[in-house]
């Protein structure tokens, strides 16, 4: 068939529509906060073979490898897939998930009696069981410990709820009520997308309609082996490292080489250390999503987000290994840590081998989770301190975001208003303000990362996952500073106060919590940066008069807001 550039465009805009809407009513339907507020899903689309269309919603590591899901329900109902089925599915070993909290939500749309789509919401639930509320269980040593494993499931019949597993489902959660409101704003966004894609392909008609879905992932293909371009042909290789298993300190490796030839490109881990106790270990699908997220972010942002534009990468993921372990190994953690360790290898590698696009390191974050029970509540609250998020890295002519949600999210995660959260849980937030010198220097400066203090009223359980304390994580491109380094300080009343560890839990009474979340790195040579700029940031309070002198070599003058520009050139040469 001949393909319309001009309808093509339009259906990838309709498609990245579609996505979006989907995405509008999971925010104004679903009653977590984590969705309602912090956007913690991604709803994407994928062809009747499961491969990945449109993930224009949401958050890269979610949607890079939601392909996998539906691939794996694909083979688990093979020739068992009906109009009125809904699957659901999670397990990162039998359902293609990333991680156990990660539910998703698959539902089939077919045209003129044929599979023709998928429209699919993958949500971080609340709370799924296991050995700690929140779904992180910093202590878990196997999968076992991290809550219900859900294979593909098929959650509709022929439109018919089944109410039995609905009620395994709820049984399995601290939060069921929550959980039941949620769980039904995921089916009511995939209704919508459905409903938009059957009115799409029935406008374009079912068979062109599956021809011009093939000709987006070959576009998409034909811009990124532009992009890839780029690189010249060669091997680059670079190492990240996280410096813990969650329970003891030791450096875990991940090492990547880049292997650019003119076929295409080949992401090879082999030499990263063995899966660990701890649950950063990364799932395969976590593993391409992290991968196919660093490489897109890399290059001009206007690429096409399909996974046809992977096509020419081919990964190694050496099994046993923290990019590929074995089962039962633990790994809720993996969407965040070891995610940010891959992302970062590969961007160091690329910078190697594309210096014009060197990216700074963004800060790993350090922010807990506290769970416990108001005064005359029903259900246990479930609250991540998002606030405690971390600065983002610098990169040629933009200054890295102060505060940003996680690096695999790339400010898909939203962050909540203090005022939001003190209504609904049993907190008081003191303060929550930029850092001062926390980002690294540059002539441009890394994010500052964040000041944050918290009480909470109510005695509670913390899960500490506090990647980012104690260690320096922002790293500089191109001349620039690193990143300062996350703290967090715990004062339960009646006892003595103690620094957090990275990971553990912890039974408090009433608390009251204090961090400093890490800076993201700076790219460049500080004494570069404008002097205006540098006064920008004296008078916001993100960098100190002294490092204005001693880092930026800017002098502030003794009115404290403008520059001595007669001391600081003379300092400058």
């Amino acid at each position: 068939m001949s393909i319309d550039p001009v309808t093509l465009a339009l259906v990838q805009n309709r498609l990245d529509h579609i996505s979006r809407q989907m995405g509008f009513v999971m925010t104004r339907t679903a009653r977590s906060p984590i969705f309602n507020q912090s956007h913690d899903f991604s709803c994407f689309i994928a062809d009747a073979s499961g491969t990945l269309i449109s993930q224009a919603d949401g958050i890269p590591i979610h949607t890079g490898g939601g392909g996998f899901t539906v691939r794996a329900l694909l083979k688990a109902f093979d020739g068992r897939i009906h109009p009125g089925d809904i699957f659901l599915s999670n397990d990162p070993y039998e359902a293609g998930g990333n991680h156990l909290p990660d539910w998703v939500i698959s539902r089939p749309v077919f045209v003129d009696g044929q599979l023709a789509a998928w429209a699919c919401n993958r949500a971080h639930q609340s709370d799924i069981g296991g050995g700690a509320a929140g779904t992180y269980n910093p202590e878990a040593t196997e999968i076992f410990h991290e809550g219900i494993r859900l294979p593909p499931l098929k959650l509709i019949e022929g439109g018919e709820l089944r109410d039995d597993l609905w009620a395994l489902l709820k049984l399995n959660s601290r939060t069921p009520d929550l959980l039941d409101g949620d769980l039904r704003a995921m089916i009511g966004s995939t209704n919508i997308g459905a409903d938009r894609l059957e009115e799409l392909l029935v406008d374009l008609g079912r068979e062109e309609g599956a021809g011009y879905f093939d000709a987006l992932l070959d576009y998409a293909d034909q811009r990124f082996r532009a992009a890839f371009a780029e690189i010249p042909e060669g091997r680059y290789e670079a190492t990240e490292i996280t410096d813990n298993d969650c329970f003891e300190k030791r450096d875990i490796h991940v090492r990547v080489a880049l292997v650019k030839t003119a076929d295409g490109l080949t992401v090879d881990f082999t030499g990263t250390d063995p899966q660990m106790r701890g649950f950063k270990n990364s799932s395969v699908a976590n593993t391409h999503s992290a991968v196919y997220m660093a490489l897109s972010s890399f290059f001009d942002p206007d690429l096409p987000r399909n996974e046809g534009a992977f096509r020419t990468v081919k990964i190694v993921a050496p099994e046993g290994t923290v990019v590929n372990p074995r089962a039962p190994a633990p790994m809720t953690m993996c969407t965040v840590f070891i995610a940010h360790e891959i992302i970062h290898a590969i961007w160091r590698a690329l910078g190697e081998a594309v210096p014009s696009r060197a990216c700074a390191g963004w800060g790993k974050t350090i922010h807990n989770i506290t769970s416990g029970r108001a005064e005359g509540a029903s259900e246990p609250f479930v609250m991540y301190n998002w606030a405690a998020n971390a600065g983002a890295g610098a990169v040629q002519g933009r200054d890295g975001f102060n505060q940003i949600g996680l690096l695999v999210s790339l400010g898909g995660l939203h962050l909540p208003n203090a005022e939001g959260f003190e209504r609904i849980y049993p907190v008081r937030i003191r303060r929550q303000e930029f850092r001062t010198d926390g980002g690294g220097a540059g002539e441009f400066r890394g994010g500052s990362g964040i000041d944050y203090e918290v009480e909470t009223r109510v005695p509670a359980t913390y899960s500490f996952r506090g990647e980012g304390i104690g260690q320096h994580s922002g790293f500089g491109a191109k001349g620039g500073g690193t990143g300062e380094t996350g703290e967090m300080r715990v004062f339960p009343d009646g006892q003595a106060p103690f620094d957090a560890p990275q990971y553990g839990m912890r039974e408090l009474p009433p608390t009251r919590l204090t961090a400093r979340s890490p800076g993201g790195g700076g790219y460049g040579d500080p004494a570069h940066r404008a002097t205006d700029a540098v006064l920008r940031d004296v008078l916001d309070g993100l960098v100190s008069p002294e490092a204005a002198r001693d880092v930026y070599r800017v002098v502030i003058a003794s009115d404290g807001r403008s520059v001595d520009t007669a001391a600081t050139e003379a300092l400058r040469a």
